[in-house]
């Protein structure tokens, strides 16, 4: 069982949390969320008690305002208490009415005005208590050490009716029962997402945005903290992850980041100047073979050149056959032929 203790000062603003729905669901919404998860997000209130009061909101509101008009002196007049059993831990409604009395009596207001409320919209029985601080002998209820009384009740209830036992803050156990082991779901869960969003983050903004999608409220002050979708506050140290270590981490990640772009950058020029390389080498061997091709050209040229040479001929024989000079001038005298 875990219990939560606060205190204010608007009566109006606790008891319309208590007794309606939440009002940042729609119709809807609420019909969707209950077909989902198998809750009651449409009416999701069921009083309990009414302890010296009665009415709706607004009468309720008005009956606590005249009892706390016996003492101006006191600024914050509410008192607003939850309890909240484990997972798969169900009391009877008669049960959670006593767990109701029980912790009214232990903060000194079972003689009060207050609201004893269930509510039916998360998997966890939980009931509220609204309640005015101001008694109707003008006396106000003391709140002083209020979160360790809550863990004592706590552990009372959890022995009285069997319910899994928790331990309570460290701060409110004995030295040796500080060495116990414990395990938090909540602190694990942030530590996980707070790892894996390093993995992948180069600045703080880029981490604080993915936070922000993980469901979480990132605060950054002198330190660092987150809250969760159940309005829980965790610092970063609790979990490991003080803000310095946060931007160590991010720093190691940039300067990570740089490296791999100048090792790319790098690559990149040593690939083109290869290439180039490549390319003038090829261009070379061309032109080495056009010249080869050109210098095999111009000897097949001349070769042919010089046979065509030997075909044509360039000149005349000097010696002439007597006999035939002889034949060619006897034809030129021969006498033509008279009719």
């Amino acid at each position: 069982m875990i219990g939560r203790v606060s205190i204010g000062s608007s009566f109006y603003h606790c008891i319309s949390y208590c007794l309606e729905d939440k009002r940042e669901l729609s119709e809807e919404k609420k019909l969707a969320l209950a077909m989902q998860d198998r809750l009651q997000h449409k009416d999701r209130a069921e009083v309990l008690e009414y302890n010296n009061c009665f009415g709706n909101k607004y009468e309720l509101t008005q009956q606590f305002k005249d009892v706390r008009k016996l003492s101006r002196r006191v600024e914050k007049p509410m008192l607003h208490l939850t309890l909240r059993l484990a997972p798969k831990e169900i009391l009877t409604k008669e049960q959670l009415r006593e767990v109701g009395r029980e912790c009214a009596k232990e903060f000194g207001i079972a003689d009060h005005q207050y609201i004893c409320v269930l509510h039916k919209d998360t998997k966890e029985q939980h009931i509220h208590i609204a309640a005015n601080r101001v008694g109707f002998n003008g006396k106000v209820a003391n709140d002083s050490n209020s979160y360790k009384r809550m863990a004592e009740l706590c552990r009372r209830l959890e022995k009285k009716y069997d319910l899994q036992e928790v331990l309570s803050p460290r701060a409110f156990l004995s030295p040796k029962d500080r060495l116990l082991p414990r395990h938090d779901s909540r602190k694990e869960k942030l530590k996980v997402n707070i790892q894996q969003t390093l993995k992948y983050a180069n600045s703080y903004l880029e981490f604080e945005r993915q936070m922000k999608v993980l469901g979480y409220k990132v605060l950054k002050g002198r330190g660092i903290s987150f809250i969760d979708d159940k309005k829980v506050k965790i610092k970063g140290s609790e979990v490991g992850f003080s803000l310095m270590k946060i931007e160590k981490i991010l720093h190691q990640n940039q300067q990570y980041a740089r490296k791999n772009v100048g090792e790319e950058k790098k690559h990149d020029r040593n690939s083109q100047s290869i290439s180039n390389s490549f390319n003038t080498g090829k261009q070379n061997e061309e032109k080495q073979n056009y010249n080869l091709g050109r210098t095999g050209e111009g000897f097949v040229k001349e070769i042919l050149g010089f046979t065509g040479q030997l075909m044509n001929s360039e000149y005349e024989p000097d010696y002439i056959d007597p006999e035939l000079m002889r034949r060619l001038q006897k034809k030129k005298k021969r006498p033509s032929l008279r009719r």
